[in-house]
């Protein structure tokens, strides 16, 4: 079982089931790997691809706000980088 929950095959994003470690590289269901580079809390969500300054968010294909850096693959997805 992936220590993350991909909602919808199109986000970007994902959901920590789990505290993760940076450096660990996860294999999501789809068999894509992500490195992260940061540590993910339980429950908070995680790039599983680049994402541009700028580009809408996706969550269960929801737009759930604008991201406000560039944000790579395997990084914390929160306030800091994402605007509602």
């Amino acid at each position: 079982m992936s220590a993350l929950l991909l909602l919808a095959p199109t986000d970007q994003i994902a959901v920590a089931i789990r505290d993760i470690e940076p450096g660990e590289t996860i294999t999501l269901p789809d068999g894509r790997q992500v490195s992260m580079r940061s540590p993910i809390p339980f429950g908070f969500k995680v790039a599983v691809r680049a994402i541009a300054a700028e580009e809408k968010v996706f969550k269960y294909s929801v737009p759930i706000g604008t991201a406000t850096a560039a944000i790579a693959a395997g990084e914390l997805v929160h306030l800091h980088n994402l605007r509602s």
